[in-house]
């Protein structure tokens, strides 16, 4: 089995991971819920939300999934899911005791739900129940046990994938390639997932139950894992179709932005649910090419970013949640309070992640390997 990789994919998962610091630092400052929320909020950072939010999950399970089939061409069934397990299960864990407890007790502190010292809080009141009627979570890890559970039940599929190149499934994935705009034939099925299970399952992360989450993140999961599978016409297609994916992204994202402002009728869900879906497509359709285009070279700062990025997702939030309880109330513009806790917030990941790499002990324990 040959060992592959593809540096541009490397790099958006380093950039997609970076942009979700800003994310989660916006969540403070727009009206939507979240753990807590500044003192004041502002729509300005709507649209840039917005923007983010259709595509950056769904790109990742997208990598993901691509990842798995570059993993899986020099691995066995049983090595696989023996890696993820190890890579996903453990810091899943170890984040839920460690990391997302001071989440949670600042998020008690600031709802005057708890008051208190942080070790009058853990572990003998986060154990208790089950977030958010209790404390034990895993917050903004839920990406990991969903990424689990994709790998274990994908496994004897992608095997039989990989040894059978000429499956219908691939044949079929390859002639639809070769036609104009073939690659948006995958907005059929998670047209469907948006139009008809979307309304009645609302994401919860909870993963039991999340069927809308579920459904939808897998469907990009196993796209990712087919389009590698035929890349030698994958990367044509992306090369050949880019600047008018761009147009249809742009076209399909403001055209929701007038779909939000309507009335909600049957006929707004129907529309506003193909140009999501065809949104979101098209901007990963720009992000794979473009990428591709110009990113597919490796060097020593990729190298550094790449092994730092997942460290990086796992300490963020909790170094967010801790400076924002210190800043949310004072009495700074919302610009430079969005500011001073990205720093903070990168700063401070930064930190973490260097004294991690430096511990064999720690190393595994936030998904690193040990050399």
């Amino acid at each position: 089995m040959t060992k592959e990789r593809r540096y541009d994919l490397d790099w958006l998962r380093v950039i997609v991971f970076g942009l979700l610091i800003f994310y989660h630092v916006g969540m403070l400052f727009v009206p939507w819920g979240f753990h807590i929320k500044n003192n004041e909020t502002s729509d300005w950072f709507l649209l840039p939300m917005l923007f983010l939010n259709q595509w950056r999950l769904p790109l990742l399970f997208l990598i993901s999934g691509m990842g798995t089939r570059f993993a899986l061409s020099y691995r066995s069934q049983s090595q696989f899911l023996k890696e993820r397990t190890k890579r996903l299960l453990l810091p899943l864990i170890v984040g839920m005791i460690v990391i997302i407890a001071p989440q949670v007790y600042v998020e008690r502190l600031v709802n005057s739900e708890f008051s208190g010292s942080y070790f009058q809080f853990w572990p003998k009141e986060y154990f208790q129940g089950i977030y958010p009627e209790g404390n034990l979570s895993w917050h903004h890890l839920w990406f990991l046990p969903y990424l689990l559970v994709f790998s274990v039940v994908s496994a004897p599929l992608f095997i039989y994938l990989r040894d059978h190149p000429n499956a219908a499934l691939l044949r079929g994935l390859r002639a639809q390639l070769r036609r104009p705009f073939g690659l948006f034939i995958f907005v059929i099925p998670l047209y469907f997932v948006e139009a008809f299970i979307e309304p009645f399952f609302p994401v919860t992360h909870a993963l039991i139950g999340d069927w809308f989450a579920l459904v939808y993140y897998y469907l990009f999961y196993l796209f990712g894992f087919e389009m590698i599978s035929v890349q030698d016409d994958l990367w044509p297609a992306l090369e050949r179709h880019r600047i008018y994916a761009v147009w249809i992204g742009i076209i399909c994202f403001f055209g929701m932005v007038i779909m939000w402002q309507l009335p909600d009728t049957t006929l707004r869900h129907f529309t506003e649910a193909f140009l999501k879906i065809t949104n979101v497509w098209a901007w990963i359709f720009v992000l794979l090419a473009f990428a591709a285009k110009y990113l597919n070279r490796p060097g020593p700062v990729l190298h550094y970013c790449n092994t730092a990025v997942y460290p990086f997702y796992i300490f963020h939030q909790t170094v967010m949640m801790i400076a924002a309880y210190f800043i949310i109330h004072a009495d700074l513009h919302i610009l430079l309070k969005f500011l001073l806790l990205s720093v903070i917030t990168f700063l401070g990941s930064w930190i973490l992640y260097e004294l991690v790499r430096r511990s064999r002990i720690l190393r595994p324990l936030f998904g690193l390997k040990n050399a």
